[in-house]
């Protein structure tokens, strides 16, 4: 059971970093609510540690100690971490779900960049399918249909956020938009990064980028009816609020270079109302065939890892031994110049 101290901490943490899943968390379950936002405070500290620290590679090699220590029961002595380590022991989390987070965190501290719209579905699965899944198991729920749509949500909404931060991320040195895209427009990678322009091209990939997440959105909606009644207005709430996101883009033009979408707080009250009425529907209407759909090719691992959980291993996975091993090799040459 997580510490009522370390608990407040964790609330605090998502209250200040990450309004919309605070928003959406409100209409969740306490059973649910409260080992979420522990899982959600050390995805938001791990993430922001990668993203904003002075040297990525570190930052990522630090973390996959920190996970390791709350697999062995051994948490760094944070609330965040003890947290987290408590949420693992009482639900049983699969170790393979929070090791394709890191993955994911550990391409960001490689400046990875992703060729196709399928690599940033892989990547997108890491930093936000993962998740997904693990918001799934908090749930009780080990069901291949329901994970498989969880974690065409969490694609659905890290191609939002992408296509909501190109601006942001090009000024900070980072790309995501795929280059095999660019090429299509007759942009290059460098005609993106440093001090972008709006531009017809750039919209026109936003545009794209967001028409994904959408068929996305849309796919993932039959398996919040697989979830418990009382987990269902919460998912909802965290699909519509980051659906809006991407509204608000397109009424903009589809400009992310010049302005950043939010939502306001009015926005989000009247989202949650959507929300609980959406929810209470999915309760009586048939279940749309397209609950059976496969998993995206990217996330079928992480369903597979969900829905079959095994003995949680005391190593890590191949890929990820192969990820941490350039990422250390990186940072001593980084050390060494």
């Amino acid at each position: 059971m997580i510490d009522p101290k370390d608990m407040e901490h964790c609330r605090a943490a998502i209250r200040e970093g990450s309004y919309s899943f605070h928003a959406a968390s409100k209409l969740l379950p306490a059973s649910v609510r409260d080992p979420a936002l522990a899982l959600y405070a050390f995805c938001r500290c791990a993430d922001d540690e990668v993203d904003f620290g002075d040297d990525k590679p570190a930052a990522v090699i630090a973390l996959s100690e920190r996970l390791d220590a709350a697999y062995q029961g051994r948490p760094r002595n944070t609330p965040t971490d003890r947290a987290f380590t408590a949420m693992i022991e009482e639900f049983d989390m699969p170790r393979a779900l929070p090791e394709a987070l890191l993955e994911g965190l550990a391409w960001d501290g490689m400046e990875r960049r992703y060729a196709s719209l399928s690599d940033l579905r892989a990547y997108s699965a890491r930093v936000a399918s993962a998740v997904g899944a693990m918001m799934c198991v908090l749930m009780r729920v080990r069901d291949e249909q329901a994970l498989a749509r969880a974690c065409d949500l969490g694609v659905a909404m890290q191609l939002t956020n992408i296509a909501r931060d190109v601006g942001e991320d090009a000024r900070a040195g980072r790309l995501y938009l795929p280059t095999d895209w660019l090429e299509e427009m007759g942009l290059r990678p460098e005609d993106v990064m440093g001090d972008p322009k709006p531009s017809p091209k750039l919209q026109r990939l936003t545009k794209r980028l967001l028409a994904e997440a959408n068929r996305l959105y849309l796919r993932s909606e039959p398996g919040i009816a697989r979830l418990p009644i009382s987990a269902r207005p919460g998912i909802f709430a965290a699909r519509h609020c980051y659906d809006a996101i991407g509204r608000k883009l397109a009424r903009s033009g589809y400009d992310s270079i010049s302005m950043r979408a939010t939502t306001t707080g009015g926005h989000k009250m009247r989202l949650l109302g959507l929300s609980v009425m959406r929810a209470g529907l999915a309760t009586v209407l048939p279940e749309s065939p397209v609950i059976f759909a496969k998993p995206l090719p990217e996330t079928a691992f992480l369903v597979d890892a969900a829905a079959h959980p095994k003995a949680n291993s005391p190593v890590w996975s191949d890929s990820v031994i192969s990820v941490l091993g350039q990422l250390k090799s990186q940072d001593h040459m980084t050390a060494a110049e």
